[in-house]
Order: structure tokens, then sequence, then C-alpha cells
């Protein structure tokens, strides 16, 4: 690069991620035609960096190495190299993020990987400084090493190439079983679960500790399915002690990424749209699940009515999104950065000082207590990560109050300091829009505005769908990102499963039949574009994506929910709905070739247990019939909201027994009141109007599982 050049090729793409590195000296070249013929015609081995937006040790390297000169050239002369967004590439990402596991035994972001001019990897690490520290080689002399070795052993290397990408071509062969999943591997799920349990601190595992949400709702499942009080225990306890650590924003909402301790108290501070998707779903299920038990044995000594704790939760993280994450256009943003003003988790912790300045010194002795803050704080500079150590009435106790005095007290400092934080420069936000995560969060607002019974979560639900089925299509197929008035990318499996389960979602907090058609178009094209027809698997990629080193498909359950976990949960609900008995045995195909690996690393399956549940007690269909005004509706309406229903498909029409959608058809009102229908295995039940015989019909006995 010349000096007179100021910006690089990354200037034009739409990623903030790769806009951020726009005006490194280094050449990037964004994945594409031109870079990899670049790499071909000069016969120069490919640096693969692959990052997001707020990820913080790929700041700290671009701000160490990526912006240094001297290395920058060092890159310039020997590489030809390649910045990818992972978020919107997450087809490259699951490729050399195996690689890097083959190679050097770890993962992680930055994924730094070197290529061969064929795409096939033969080095690879994660992050490196500028020099040898932390036990890691210096950056420029790995540039050296691996530029020698491609042009001295470039025969070794393409053995070595060749090899890791024979590996990773044959993650994506499966075998289906035999034999159809059944209740054993629940059960041995639970047992592994159950033994990564920290009993003290809730969660699963040591430090750094993650949500695991989808095991939380799995567990939620087993312990409808057996009635074992241990698994309520575990999932219970969990969020809990998150919702009063320090991986809550105490202040303003919203979950981080996980906690560097085993304790919740210090978080990784980026926050990600799919996480509180997941965990708001999950802390309004655990409220529904536990709300007929009130203050149980299986719940934390003083922690209050952890149902309606567990609901302001969930409603918190869900106005932080609206307050924090929503975009003009109606979809919301991926993430918000964890470092500010070059420091990572300065926008979200106090000192003393700070909390006087915001509520008033006689004020700040009650706050200060109540979030676990001191003088001497528990972070970087006397600075606190807040918290609740005490529950709201254990705090009451200590004060000799009540607890709607600790709320009102505790409601008024919130406000004021969250005012006080807004004046703070604030971490950098990702604006683009993916469809998967939106499509989480469209079904998280849908479900809980239907059980809150708050139509705002409903009405912000809708407007995102509408958003994501409107602008990021192209030839009536979905695409995966949009940012500045530009969708780009493919779809993947995610995008269309994610978006069928928000639709669905959608349907049964609105009645809009059109939400049924919509899934019921998302569901064709997942088949036709996903399948393969050779064994009932589906592909991470289109049948007509690009050309890659592999067409994979999801090893697991990661931070999100694979595709095909969503789909195994989606179809059978779609179905239920408009009578489609073909999408049945794709169910039993996903379940049957992921069968082996369920078995043997039941925790990484997480969202794909919750479909194993399902697949064994298909959706109960339960149909409101009577228009909005009918008598008895809204009581009916009530006994749904407050039940943990996880394998239930709901639906609703005016109550006169004609509908587009099959299923209630033939249902309608009785004598003038609205009627519900309940129905499992093709029959459906005498219709009841009253609200207690339709509680009567929806109990389930652990037993009869």
């Amino acid at each position: 690069m010349t000096a007179e050049r100021t910006t690089n090729r990354l200037a034009r793409e739409t990623s903030p991620y790769l806009r951020q590195h726009a005006h490194n000296p280094v050449d990037w070249f964004p994945w594409g035609p031109e870079a990899l013929e670049k790499a071909k015609a000069e016969d120069k081995p490919i640096f693969l960096s692959i990052g997001y937006s707020a990820c913080h040790w790929c700041h700290v390297m671009e701000r160490e190495s990526f912006e240094n000169p001297a290395i920058a050239a060092l890159m310039n002369e020997r590489f030809v190299n390649i910045k990818v967004d992972r978020e919107e590439r997450p087809d490259l990402d699951e490729i050399y993020m195996a690689a890097t596991q083959m190679l050097s035994r770890q993962g992680g972001w930055p994924n730094s990987v070197f290529l061969t001019s064929k795409l096939e990897p033969f080095f690879a690490g994660t992050y490196f400084p500028p020099e040898a520290r932390y036990g890691r080689p210096g950056f420029p002399d790995i540039l050296r090493g691996v530029a020698e070795a491609y042009a001295t052993k470039r025969e070794e290397i393409g053995q070595v190439a060749s090899e890791v990408a024979g590996q990773i071509r044959a993650l994506s062969e499966m075998t289906a079983s035999k034999e159809a999943v059944g209740p054993k591997i629940l059960s041995r799920a639970f047992g592994e679960i159950a033994g990564r349990f920290d009993p003290v601190h809730g969660g699963f595992g040591g430090a750094p500790k993650f949500p695991h949400s989808m095991d939380v709702s799995f567990l939620l499942r087993y312990h409808r399915r057996t009635g074992n009080a241990e698994a309520l225990r575990m999932a219970v306890v969990s969020l809990d002690r998150m919702a009063r650590g320090g991986l809550v924003d105490q202040v303003g909402g919203g979950f981080h990424r996980y906690s560097v301790d085993a304790q919740w108290l210090v978080p990784h501070f980026e926050k990600m749209l799919y996480d509180n998707a997941l965990l708001a779903r999950a802390y309004v299920e655990a409220a529904q699940a536990i709300a007929p038990l009130g203050v149980s044995h299986a719940l934390p000594e003083g922690g209050g009515p952890p149902a309606a704790f567990f609901r302001q939760v969930a409603r918190d993280t869900l106005d932080w999104v609206l307050r924090e994450m929503l975009l003009p256009e109606g979809g919301f943003a991926s993430s918000l950065d964890a470092d500010s003003e070059g420091e990572e988790g300065r926008f979200y912790v106090w000192t003393l000082e700070d909390i006087e300045q915001a509520v008033g010194r006689s004020e700040a002795t009650f706050v200060a207590g109540t979030y676990g803050a001191t003088r001497e704080g528990n972070f970087e500079g006397r600075r606190n990560v807040l918290s609740l150590p005490l529950g709201i009435a254990e705090m009451a106790r200590a004060q000799r109050t009540d607890e709607a005095e600790v709320r009102l007290r505790l409601a008024g400092a919130r406000a004021r300091m969250l005012q006080a934080r807004e004046r703070r420069p604030r971490p950098g936000r990702d604006d683009k829009v993916l469809a998967d995560w939106n499509g989480l969060m469209i079904g998280a607002l849908a479900f809980a505005g239907r059980v809150l019974d708050d139509r705002r979560y409903v009405d912000a639900a809708a407007r995102a769908a509408e958003m994501v089925l409107g602008r990021m299509t192209k030839d009536g197929r979905l695409l995966h990102s949009f940012l500045g008035g530009e969708a780009r990318h493919a779809a993947y499996l995610t995008d269309y499963a994610a978006m069928l389960q928000a639709c669905l979602d959608l349907y049964e907090a609105t009645f809009d039949p059109r939400w049924v058609e919509e899934a019921e178009r998302l569901a064709r094209q997942a088949i036709d574009l996903f399948r393969d027809p050779k064994d009932g698997g589906f592909y991470f990629t289109a049948r007509d994506h690009e050309t890659l080193l592999a067409r994979t498909r999801e090893g697991n359950d990661g931070a999100l929910p694979a595709g095909v976990s969503l789909l195994a949960l989606a179809l059978p609900r779609l179905a239920a709905l408009d009578g489609d008995a073909a999408l049945a045995p794709l169910v039993d195909g996903i379940l049957r070739l992921y069968r082996e690996r369920v078995e043997r690393f039941p925790s990484a399956f997480g969202a794909m247990l919750c479909a194993v549940d399902q697949f064994l007690d298909p959706p109960t269909q339960i149909v409101l019939a009577g228009s909005d005004d009918a008598p008895g509706l809204p009581g009916l309406k009530a006994v749904v909201r407050e039940r943990f229903l996880p394998n239930t498909v709901l639906a609703g029409s005016g109550g006169d027994g004609e509908s587009p959608i099959a299923l209630l058809r033939g249902k309608s009102k009785v004598e003038g009141r609205a009627a519900a229908y309940v129905c499992e295995g093709g029959a459906c039940r005498a219709p009841v109007t009253a609200a207690d015989d339709l509680a009567r019909l929806l109990v389930i006995a652990p037993a009869a599982k």
C-alpha cells in the first residue's frame, strides 16, 4: 500500500467489524474472488483473520498489530490478507474454527488462520501479541516463520493442509441410527448436566462460566416430564444466581456474554442479542414452571416470590432490547462492545463517588449496600461491578421494612443511575441485522408478550418480523445480514429455522393466520434448499451456496441453537397447525442422524434435547374459539398463559368454525361463549367454556410420561 492511501477495501463493506479495519495499513481484502485469485496468481499464502465487532481481543490485536505500520508491511509483502466477520459468514467461521482447533488444540476469536491458495488451512492460532509474551510467540515471528515455511517446505505444508481439509470434510459424514430416540437419552443428559452443576453458585462448570440457557430450558422440560425436583432446583438456582450477579447489567438490564469467575460477579462485558433472546425466554418459562409452587424447597433461601422475580428479569431484559437494540427499520442490532474509552467494562462499573453523584449522598449508602459496592471496589481502579448479594426479602428484613418499600427505593435509584450513566461514552454497537439472531429475539418477544400479557413486546416482534421477511429477501429467498439499507449474503439454515420458529410464536401471540402462511413458506424453502435426501439430514448452507472447502452440517448446539435443533422443534408445531403429515418424518430423520452424538455428548445439545422431549411427547393442540369480546375468553387465555406447556400448540379463531388453518376448522363457540378445545393424537376432547375446566384438562401427571 502507498503512504497516500488512507483506506483499504473494507471501507466498501457493510459489516461494522470490517469497517473498523478500513483504516488499517494492512491491505485487507474481504472474502471473495479478488483475494482468492490474487493468492493464486502471486503464489502467496493467505492470512485469514476472523472476528466480530464486540470481540475484546479482536480489538486488542488490531491496535497492537494491524495498526502497526511495520507489521502491516510484513503482512502485505508476504501474504494476501482477508478479514471476515464471523457473524456475517458463519459458514466460513465454522470451517476455519474447526481447522484452528485441529491445528492448535484451542479455539477462540480473533481466529488467525493461514491457508494455501486452495483455501486449505495449514497453520492457525487465535490472538497473537506484537512480541512474544503470555507464553505466545510474537505475531511478526509467526508471519516470518509461516512465510519461510511456505517458500521452502511446500510439500510438507501441502500434506498438512490436505489432511486437515479431509478431517473437516469428514465432520459432516454422519450415519442415521436404525432406532428412534427414546427417553433414555433424556435421563442420560440429565445425569451429565447434574454432574456439572455448581450447587453453590448455580450454573454448570467453573470459570469462565456461561449461561447455558438451553440446558436450563431442558431441565424445566425434564422436571415437567418426570417430576424430578432436582432438575427444577438446578434450573431455578442457576437463573436466580445469574440474575443477582454481575452477569446482568443491574442498572440498565440485559445480560453480558459470560462471567470470568464462578460466582457470576465479573462478566465479560459484551452484550449479544442472541444471549438475551434465549435467556429472556428461559426466565419466562421458569416463571411459568414455578408459579404454581409458590416459594418451595427448590428455591434459594430468602429469594422472595421467585416467579415474580423471574418475570421482572425477563421484562428488564426485553425493555433493554427495545431501548438500546431496536433499529429504525424495526430489526434489532447484533451486539454491544465490551469496551468503551479503550477499556473493557468502563461503561458499566461504578465507584462509590459515582454512585453518590448519581443518587445523592443520603441514598448512596442504601444503593451501595444493595449492589455490593465498596470503597475498595471489586474491579479495576476501585470500581465495582454491581450485583444483588441479597434477595429483596433479605434486604427488607435487614432494613426492617417491607419488600414494597425496598423495590420502590431500588427502582428510583436505578432510574437515576441509568440517567447518569447515559452521559458516559457508550460502547460501540454493531447495527447489522442478522436474520437468525433476530428470529430468536422475535420469538422471545412474542412468547413473552403473550405470557406476560404485554402488547408492546408482541408489536415489536411483529414489526421486526415484517422487516426481516420484507427487506431481507431477494427473489423470494431469505438473506442473512442487513445494514445501511442493503441486505447481503445467502441465508443459512439457522436463518430459516429461527424465523420459522419466530413466525409460530407470533401466530400464538396474535392468532393472525398470516404468520402460519409465512411459516409454511419458510419450511418449504428450508426443506428444498438444505435437506440431504440421502440421509434425511440438513446442511448448514443451501444447495446452490458458494463452493467452500466443505459443505458442513452443524455439529452441536453452541452459543446459539443449531438450525437442525430449531427445525426439529418448529416442524412438529407447524404440522399440528396445518395438518401436514409429511413434516413429522423429517424430525425423526434429524434425531436419528444425531442420535449417536447426543447420546455421547448430551450436554452439547441443549436445544436438541428439548426437541427429543417434544418428539416423545408430540404437541398437544389447544384451540380457543371466540372473538376478542366473546364471554369467557380472557379467563381461558389466562389459564394457558400461567402454565408451563412447552409441548403444545395454541391456536385461536373468531369462533365460527371457519379458518384457513386446518386445526381450527369446525371448532366454534359454545352457546355464545368462548370455548377451548384440547386435542391429542388426532382426537379432541369435548369443548369447555370455564377456565377451571380447561385447567383440569391441562394437568399433566409426570408418572404418565
